[in-house]
């Protein structure tokens, strides 16, 4: 490792990765060019149509369904965002949906069908309460980022001209997701795609007693912002994976360390704390065996829900960064 290697590495703004993008915490063996692209959403098309970076962080649900297709990058176990999906799926009052059940054979909105938010929470209906997703007919508003994703059958795009929003205040649709299809939530404007007036309750009133049941059960703990690497590049400089993998569990772990001591600051901060209370100490683990019963889930309802077009193991999607 005479000479470090040049990267090309975007990455959003987060807490527990600032100090990567500021160079407070540097990346063995590496001279990063730190990327920024506002919204990150705009990275993960890049990445996955032209692979224009060295190292990105993309959606965990486009990264699987881009690796099943033969893209040319592979995850690290970093994993920079993290929730759960009781929440944020809003239904109209007047449909007659008490259960996650009457969903079947109604319609339905959600941005893109492969959006993480959507998948994390069909995986909740299908396998949380029975619900046969094949009998929801959903509706998008918007390109997938992986092209060659064939939408199944029982997913159409929406009109042209029209829009999410107003297929639900027509009642066109009866469910759509509060940030990921530009729908209002109890009165409020979303500030997303699309600004409306709403009142439309969640599906799930009780979503954070449910959350913390389900992860007690399942150890499934939902993750966004996966970290990709180029396969040239781990092919070439096999080191970098590690060497990636302790930076960000650096910067990670020094943030976390605030938040304990109190001196984190900020909305994502009060959002980790309040997660810290469900899935312990660490509201960011990193690693394969900490997010294995995750990583599978993601991968399983990928598959159940026909977004990829191979089943695909852990090794597969994954470098384990312990092993290098």
């Amino acid at each position: 490792m005479a000479s470090k290697v040049s990267l090309k590495i975007a990455i959003a703004e987060h807490p527990h990765t600032s100090a990567i993008r500021s160079g407070a915490v540097e990346i063995e063996g590496v001279d990063a060019e730190i990327v920024t692209v506002k919204p990150q959403i705009g990275a993960f098309r890049r990445m996955v149509r032209d692979v224009e970076f060295d190292v990105c962080e993309i959606a965990p649900t486009t990264y699987i369904i881009a690796r099943a297709y033969g893209r040319p990058f592979k995850a690290l176990p970093i994993f920079v965002v993290r929730r759960f999906h009781h929440s944020g799926l809003l239904v109209r009052p007047d449909a007659g949906i008490a259960h996650p059940k009457d969903l079947e054979g109604k319609r339905a909105g959600v941005r893109a069908y492969s959006v993480t938010t959507g998948v994390w929470t069909r995986q909740v209906l299908i396998d949380e309460f029975g619900v046969d997703n094949d009998k929801i007919h959903w509706f998008v508003d918007d390109e997938e980022h992986v092209q060659q994703m064939q939408l199944p059958a029982n997913v159409s795009h929406v009109s042209a001209g029209d829009s999410l929003a107003d297929m639900m205040a027509r009642g066109d649709i009866v469910a759509g997701f509060a940030a990921a299809a530009g729908i209002g939530r109890t009165g409020a404007p979303t500030g997303g795609w699309q600004e409306v007036e709403a009142n439309y309750p969640d599906l799930f009133p009780n979503a954070e007693e449910l959350e913390a049941d389900y992860y007690r059960r399942t150890r499934v703990y939902p993750m966004h912002g996966t970290i990709v690497v180029k396969d040239s590049v781990l092919e070439a400089h096999p080191w970098v994976a590690r060497s990636l993998n302790d930076a960000f569990t650096r910067a990670k772990d020094d943030w976390v360390a605030k938040l304990h001591a109190g001196t984190a600051q900020g909305d994502n901060a009060a959002k980790y704390a309040k997660l810290a209370k469900v899935v312990g100490d660490d509201p960011l683990p990193y690693g394969i065996e900490a997010n294995r019963p995750t990583i599978e889930a993601l991968e399983k309802t990928a598959w159940d829900q026909r977004l990829t077009p191979k089943r695909m193991t852990i090794d597969e999607l994954f470098v384990d960064p312990s092993k290098i």
